[in-house]
């Protein structure tokens, strides 16, 4: 397939985080403060019976409901069926604008947002458009002090509670302000919406770039700034209850400034519930603020454990954050982080050990986005190049292969017997083993955003691009 724009290279600045005390939202309930749009096309929704990529009918396949499957951002989908060697374009989707959200399927339909603050559900065995619902006007990036997605509307992953039926997902929306929507996912209507920037903030500073969690019935918000680091932010992470009613909580970075909570996968969710972040670098080399750092955060978004690695202070001086990716939860009760200086780091859950208190440590790369999870092995995100990390029941973490520069790299996800990774750069999607890393197969799909990763669906690769959905048969 050739692709329909030429690349949009979109290089994310390093945002930061850290570690610090609970904030309560100074307000409660705002109400629905966001637009109370009507989806321009509600057709009937067709039962959720899914069709193969061979074009024949098969049974109800599991949804995607969150960015990398579940609230553990495995990325592992162990229904995917087998792959059979070869790709080919299924179908394209044009959208109303660049899709850098992850695509989710939510009872057969596939749910793709754009920049546009519009929201789309498509026929996953034609692409046809079920309903789309704009929830607003997108704030145009020459009205921002820096940054580079233009416009900004909706970025974060959006996220399908089956408890509430709702899908919620936050828009950036010209003022600038953030508002959190919850949707009925059969007709794209609004059921309620709440602005979810906290009391003392500027958010023509903050962008809402990690994808949603749900647990503990809230809905989990990361926030850091724009590319760029410009002007006053500071990173964060807001929990609104899924009912829609009841107070905002939030926990705010203590750092003077910067400390952005952005990795592509957001927050991480463990058994507890407890709710796991890797934070930015921050302003200080001095003092340690609590950035540059990994937090375990209670339900309610207490701090519980944190670690930082001891050269925190070079890596903020240096750009060089760990909250490039998020967490990885391995089995054994162990976390895995590495960030942008390449580090790998081993940690227990429950105790990250504070600064300097990892249990190993490995040069891995340099890394952005999501990993995706197979038991204790981690296939991580390196740019333009995947590399496989192992923990083992010690914690010892051990290096295995890398791909070659160029391919894959984006965030991968796991199934049917390969891996599966986008270059950006190439508008790639290739198909890896996952005993050698090396490619199985690869295709053309045009123009994507960075960090774009893809989802699995019934024998089918959804992709998000720069224009709208792919979809590869597999």
């Amino acid at each position: 397939m050739t692709a329909r724009f030429s690349v949009l290279v979109v290089a994310l600045a390093a945002l930061t985080a850290g570690c610090g005390t609970t904030t309560p939202s100074p307000s409660g309930p705002t109400g629905n403060l966001g637009p109370t749009a009507v989806a321009s096309v509600t057709p009937p929704i067709t039962p959720a019976r899914s069709t193969t990529a061979s074009g024949t009918p098969g049974p109800i396949a599991a949804d995607w409901p969150l960015y990398h499957l579940d609230a553990g951002r495995t990325g592992n989908q162990l229904a995917f069926p087998m792959f059979g060697g070869s790709l080919s374009e299924a179908w394209f989707a044009k959208l109303d604008g660049a899709a850098y959200a992850e695509p989710l399927v939510v009872d057969g339909q596939v749910i793709a947002v754009t920049e546009n603050d519009s929201v789309y559900a498509l026929d996953p065995a034609t692409g046809s458009i079920l309903w789309r619902q704009n929830l607003g006007t997108p704030v145009r990036l020459s009205t921002l002090p820096c940054g580079d997605i233009d416009p900004l509307g909706i970025t974060g992953t959006p996220a399908f509670d089956p408890a509430t039926g709702s899908l919620y997902l936050v828009g950036e929306l010209a003022g600038p302000h953030h508002v959190l929507f919850a949707l009925d996912p059969s007709n794209g209507s609004v059921r309620w919406s709440r602005n979810v920037d906290l009391a003392g903030e500027t958010p023509i500073t903050h962008q809402q770039r990690p994808a949603l969690a749900i647990a503990n019935g809230y809905v989990y918000i990361g926030f850091g700034g724009l590319d760029g680091d410009c002007g006053q932010y500071i990173g964060e992470v807001v929990g609104v209850p899924t009912s829609g009613t009841g107070d905002t909580i939030a926990y705010r970075v203590p750092a003077t400034r910067e400390g952005a909570v952005w990795a592509t996968a957001g927050p991480v969710i463990d058994v507890a519930g407890n709710v796991y972040v890797a934070t930015g670098n921050g302003s200080s080399t001095t003092t340690y603020d609590g950035s540059d750092s990994v937090l375990e955060l209670s339900p309610s978004l207490k701090l519980l454990s944190w670690f930082a690695p001891s050269t925190w202070a070079v890596d903020n001086a240096g750009d060089a954050d760990l909250g490039s990716t998020s967490p990885v939860l391995v089995p054994g009760g162990w976390v895995f982080q590495v960030g942008k200086s390449g580090t790998g780091y081993a940690l227990r859950q429950g105790a990250l050990g504070g600064i300097g208190g990892q249990v190993s440590s490995a040069y891995v790369c340099s890394a952005f986005g999501g990993a995706a999870e197979n038991g204790a092995t981690i296939y991580v995100p390196c740019q333009s190049a995947l590399r496989e990390v192992h923990v083992g029941t010690d914690g010892k973490l051990t290096v295995g292969w890398m791909t070659k520069s160029g391919v894959g790299g984006g965030p991968p996800v796991v199934g049917g017997g390969a891996i599966w990774s986008l270059n950006v750069d190439g508008g790639r999607l290739y198909a890896l083993d996952p005993a050698t890393g090396g490619v199985l197969a690869s295709i053309s799909v045009g123009a994507l955003p960075h960090f774009a990763s893809p989802t699995l669906w019934d024998g089918w690769v959804l992709i998000g691009t720069m224009s709208g959905v792919v979809a590869v048969k597999a």
